[in-house]
């Protein structure tokens, strides 16, 4: 089992930025890619980053969210993060965090969310 804790979440304006973490526990960390996913209201989870055990790739939903969002990770502190710029109301969502083993494109675990609120 991996459990995962997100956290940074909050009320920004547009223009401003946060940055995610989430924290792992319970099984070797860098034996996991791990992705961010997001939920607006009423609408179904949708993928927004994700990256290697090593950190050395990283993938992003779309060219639009590559220019704003980083994700990173420390496996030395078995954490990833996601720092979001830019900010948009449309960015808000529920930010999960997700681990999936080794190269899988199935993520076993999840977090329990995080809120990001950007006011317009």
């Amino acid at each position: 089992q991996v459990q995962l804790v997100e956290s940074g979440g909050g009320l920004v304006q547009t223009g401003g930025s946060l940055r995610l973490s989430c924290v792992a526990s319970g099984r070797t960390f860098s034996d996991y890619a791990m992705g961010w996913f997001r939920q607006a209201p009423g609408k179904g989870r949708e993928f927004v980053a994700r990256i290697s055990r090593s950190g050395g790739v990283t993938s992003y939903a779309d060219s639009a969210v590559k220019a704003r969002f980083t994700i990173s990770r420390d496996n030395a502190k078995n954490t990833v993060y996601l720092q979001m710029n830019s900010l948009k109301p449309e960015d808000t969502a529920i930010y999960y965090c997700a681990a999936a083993r080794g190269t899988s494109a199935t993520y076993d675990y999840w977090g329990q969310g995080t809120q990001v609120t950007v006011s317009s």
